[in-house]
């Protein structure tokens, strides 16, 4: 099973801050029905949603989306990890077995924002109920991110793209150090995406990325690492097929197994996707 780790869905409107007058190619609604073909015509043969608002209104609007579109394998949601009764919501959500893990939008948070004894309870409740974690950060956080993924050895986590390195800048160095140093935790998993997005969304070239993605080889292996489009996000800089296929073509000279892992048996492991 060919699977899209990580994409999105939504119905556009104003409180949608974070898409820029620069990103205007992605202010409008996006729905299953309008990536469903995208996944077809690339043999994909399911996704993982995940959250784009932090509200639980939207987690529920995703759940939706997936009992009604049986391609959507899994949602990663949000939640308040920091509410007194996080333990009541988590036992709630337990009843869609659609929703596979949460994830807050860490990089609009100071790094320590992810150490705080509060969202530290909520994550450690995370694996009692058999839910994973998004982290999604820029570079400047991975320092807090290994002291995180490190107290909490049993619980499973994924690095959003790559943790966003800038690759438009071909900064690379400190970025490298990092994500070696958490690579050795072997809880953690890491989504080869969102690459076009850090890179000059006019110029970029598939050379661009080699360097990002052979560090996250060398650190990962091929049995944590995962692909996904980060559709429609991905549309400000690339289209659907332009995603796939930088990823498949540095794949292209691994084994079929190596090939399958990365395309969608490591995503099946990693969320229990049926």
């Amino acid at each position: 099973m060919r699977i899209d780790a990580h994409q999105h869905f939504w119905n556009y409107s104003d409180s949608m801050t974070w898409i820029t007058p620069a990103m205007s190619v992605i202010a409008k609604d996006f729905l299953p029905r309008y990536l469903q073909s995208l996944l077809a015509v690339n043999s994909i043969d399911g996704c993982v949603a995940v959250q784009a608002e932090q509200t639980t209104g939207e987690t529920d609007f995703l759940l939706e989306l997936a009992r009604n579109n049986s391609f959507i394998k899994g949602v990663v949601g949000w939640t308040d990890l920091r509410a007194p009764n996080i333990i009541e919501r988590l036992a709630a959500y337990t009843q869609n077995k659609k929703l596979k893990g949460f994830r807050h939008v860490l990089q609009v948070e100071a790094p320590e924002y992810m150490l705080h004894p509060d969202f530290m309870r909520g994550i450690g409740a995370l694996e009692t109920f058999g839910f994973t974690y998004d982290i999604l950060v820029f570079p400047g956080h991975l320092e807090a991110v290994l002291e995180l993924v490190k107290k909490f050895p049993g619980q499973p986590f994924v690095l959003d793209h790559m943790a966003k390195p800038n690759i438009r800048e071909a900064e690379i160095d400190e970025w490298k150090k990092n994500i070696m140093s958490i690579a050795q935790c072997e809880n953690v998993y890491c989504k080869i995406s969102g690459m076009v997005t850090e890179a000059d969304w006019q110029k970029w070239k598939p050379e661009d990325f080699i360097p990002y993605m052979d560090c996250i080889i060398e650190s990962f292996g091929t049995d944590r690492i995962m692909y996904g489009s980060d559709w429609p996000v991905c549309l400000v800089a690339a289209s659907y097929n332009e995603v796939i296929g930088i990823v498949e073509q540095y794949f292209s000279s691994f084994s079929e197994n190596e090939q399958k892992a990365v395309f969608g048996e490591n995503a099946k492991k990693f969320y229990h996707l049926l």
